[in-house]
């Protein structure tokens, strides 16, 4: 069995003092010394320091000498080599440690990375992993980050600004990161360095100053979140209902309805034999359910593959939208994103997927021609220099077959001379956007094309667009 450190110092100190204790009890009852004299001669004879003996020994008390210090090599031989051994095993164990948790991080796809590991990142650790969440902590505190891996969590010791460090913690493979370090500028500098390792992620950082909030959202935070802020409306909130001054459906009202949504799995849809994970990244919603044939499966294995005819359980925000007093659900609209820059497309895809639409992706020419073919999306968005098609001859070849007209066609480059504009407009494109570095202008443009669709074939003969459309499944 394997002593701790504090332990085998113990048992060492315990047989030093044992071989102190013996040899001046033994010299008293053999040769007559006085306790100090005994304890003295005991100390010179156990360190072979030498200085001569008290009072001259008898033949017995020479031999009790020898084993003295035959006791006293013994003694400091243990102590050396338990000593060395245990640091030995903890330098081998912890290097040993360290690896394994390196390549279990490594091994790590759409997780979550906890940037402070402090009050407020222990908490969501440990709420992640009441959820069965994959995480990834990163904190300075030598001793915090001990008392986290001694609770079987996955964290890194070091500053969550560098960038190495957060390598280590997979982030280009990651799905979000919570900025959660205890002061703004850290947070800022944290969210930054993420923001450019992996344009795609989802960054939630902690504000402790409101004027800070604005910083991190330009650096690149998707929510900033006050724990000031947010804990004062609390407060006041529970003493307002308390005391009768406010209703409790007056505070929970802004928060957006959700409500359950089937959505069936099409023969020819890209989605047959995707995995429930990678569906659940492309559409920006989890997956609660699964039904297959006549079971129901609650919660479904991330690495499910999907068949023809599944049926995918997710939770959807309701509009305020109204149609003689009842809230009217749309179809979410699929928008095809073409570029073989795989950042820009995951970049758009996710921008996509949080507006409410459904994204699909193409890297080439070929295969964008192929899914708007065979998959009609309401909207595709086509980088002009492609590989095999140019963006240009995908969209004449779209408007060559009439079955295509419902797609709309957004031409997105970064040539803005006016003969390509021409030439896009010539070809069928209904839409052409110059690149910048505001990514929004694309999906605003996105949004209004459709819109400006939806509202025409709304006021068309007074048929609403949905009414021409098939009616999705619809959860008993």
């Amino acid at each position: 069995m394997h002593l701790r450190l504090d332990k085998r110092i113990t048992l060492c100190g315990l047989v030093a003092l044992l071989v102190i204790f013996g040899g001046t009890v033994g010299y008293v009852l053999l040769e007559g010394y006085s306790l100090l004299q005994a304890f003295y001669m005991t100390i010179i004879t156990v360190s072979t320091v030498g200085y001569g003996e008290v009072k001259p020994l008898s033949d017995t008390g020479r031999i009790f000498s020898c084993i003295l210090i035959l006791g006293g090599f013994a003694t400091l031989a243990f102590s050396a080599s338990t000593i060395a051994r245990f640091v030995f095993e903890k330098v081998v164990t912890s290097m040993s440690e360290e690896r394994k948790m390196q390549k279990q991080i490594s091994q790590l796809r759409a997780h979550c990375i906890i940037c402070g590991c402090g009050r407020v990142g222990s908490v969501a650790a440990e709420s992640f992993s009441r959820a069965g969440a994959k995480f990834v902590g990163v904190e300075a505190d030598s001793e915090q980050v001990e008392r986290l891996r001694e609770r079987g969590f996955l964290v890194i010791q070091g500053n969550c600004t560098d960038e190495e460090i957060l390598l280590k913690a997979n982030i280009k493979t990651a799905a979000g990161l919570l900025a959660l370090a205890g002061s703004d500028p850290e947070n800022l500098f944290i969210t930054l360095t993420a923001r450019e390792l992996n344009p795609t992620l989802h960054i939630i950082a902690r504000a402790v100053e409101a004027t800070s909030e604005k910083k991190l959202l330009r650096a690149g935070a998707d929510k900033v979140i006050s724990l000031f802020a947010t804990a004062g409306r609390e407060f006041a909130n529970e003493l307002l209902i308390a005391t009768g001054k406010l209703k409790v459906k007056e505070v929970l009202s802004p928060s957006p309805a959700v409500a359950p949504r089937w959505i069936t799995v099409r023969e020819g849809s890209s989605m047959v034999g995707q995995t429930i994970e990678e569906v659940s990244r492309e559409m920006g919603q989890e997956v609660i359910g699964l039904r297959r044939g006549n079971r129901d499966w609650l919660c479904p294995s991330k690495e499910e593959r999907l068949n023809c005819n599944d049926s995918l359980l997710i939770l959807e925000s309701q509009g305020e939208l109204k149609e003689e007093g009842l809230a009217q659900e749309k179809k979410p609209k699929r928008v095809l994103i073409v570029d073989d820059n795989p950042v820009i497309l995951s970049l758009y895809s996710r921008l996509l997927a949080r507006a409410g639409f459904i994204p699909l992706k193409a890297a080439d020419g070929a295969n964008a021609l192929n899914r708007i073919k065979e998959e009609k999306p309401d909207a595709a968005v086509i980088d002009f220099m492609l590989p095999v098609l140019s963006g240009i001859e995908i969209c004449r070849r779209v408007r060559e077959d009439p079955r295509n007209s419902h797609t709309k066609l957004i031409l997105f480059t970064s040539d803005e001379h006016p003969e390509t504009r021409r030439r896009a407009l010539e070809a069928g494109a209904d839409e052409f956007i110059t690149k910048t570095a505001e990514s929004s202008q694309l999906i605003e443009a996105v949004i209004r094309i459709l819109n400006e669709e939806e509202n025409l074939l709304n006021n068309r003969d007074g048929v609403p667009v949905d009414m021409l459309q098939s009616q999705e499944e619809r959860s008993p």
